[in-house]
């Protein structure tokens, strides 16, 4: 009884050991599958491939949502796989995003901006807010025939910083409050700054007057801040998108599934890039 009672509870144990060990096996086998389609792109394209993925989805066992966005972790990790990156060789992104902190996303879209070799942004499903202000850093934006882009307008809290400026415009002073000119008054220099901002991604893409044009019509409250901007509106703004996008792209957001976890949004071969010879790198 005693030895049947032992290789009871040694079972149990070890079940007990394999389960807690499969979420990270699966992890692991999730890392190493995106490793291998990186890798295979960046074969394929003779590019440096860079993935940032932002899941915004809720956990299945407590039911609370996980939200990710763009942040200064994200930036440093695009960063430094820019600099690993010889400036004659293109870079690839690849972006699923709903947005995230003005300072990183504008980080990366200046970093990318400033590369001498070709950028290219793919926008498998969508690229909102910070996502889109880093589009605007790409030589060409690639989306499926269905992904979006969006607004580039501040919010400030819960507030978009457009609204604040029309209540502070339309209301007699005495009738509002400190806290909202307060707010007004920062919405008005983030409107500027981001405008600002946009205006020199964009110039030389495309004519100045243009330029100005599709900055001001981003950022200053056009739309609500969820607007889905398709491929053809954006052509229609003077955007240099395409819809030819590579099914190994749409694949690949299969390998980022709904998180039970933190997990980081970015990765890339952690390894210095060079350009290769004519003929290399083709399948």
């Amino acid at each position: 009884m005693s030895n049947s009672g032992d290789l009871f509870w040694g079972l149990l144990w070890l079940f007990f050991i394999l389960s807690s060990l499969q979420p990270l096996l699966q992890q692991r086998m999730l890392e190493a599958a995106r490793q291998r389609k990186i890798a295979r792109f960046e074969r394929k394209r003779g590019s440096r491939v860079i993935v940032m993925v932002h899941r915004q989805e809720t956990m299945r066992l407590l039911g609370f949502p996980i939200v990710r966005y763009i942040d200064i972790n994200d930036s440093e990790e695009i960063l430094r796989a820019i600099r690993l990156t010889n400036s004659d060789v293109p870079v690839d992104l690849i972006i699923h995003t709903p947005g995230g902190l003005v300072l990183a996303a504008l980080q990366i879209a200046r970093a990318l901006r400033e590369h001498h070799g070709n950028v290219t942004v793919f926008v498998p499903h969508y690229a909102m807010s910070g996502g889109t202000l880093i589009c605007l850093a790409a030589n060409e934006i690639v989306m499926s025939p269905h992904a979006v882009l969006g607004p580039i307008d501040p919010q400030l809290g819960q507030f978009p910083a457009a609204s604040l400026l029309k209540v502070v415009e339309q209301k007699p002073i005495a009738e509002i409050d400190d806290q909202t000119l307060v707010f007004a008054d920062i919405g008005r220099k983030a409107i500027g700054q981001v405008r600002t901002a946009a205006r020199e991604l964009l110039e030389g893409r495309l004519p100045r007057e243009k330029a100005e044009e599709l900055a001001q019509k981003l950022s200053e409250g056009t739309w609500t801040h969820d607007y889905p901007i398709f491929a053809a509106e954006a052509t229609d703004m003077g955007l240099n998108v395409s819809t030819d996008i590579p099914a190994d792209i749409l694949d690949f957001l299969s390998l980022y599934p709904q998180p039970t976890r933190a997990q980081g949004g970015v990765e890339y071969l952690p390894m210095p890039r060079q350009r290769q010879g004519r003929g290399a790198g083709r399948a």
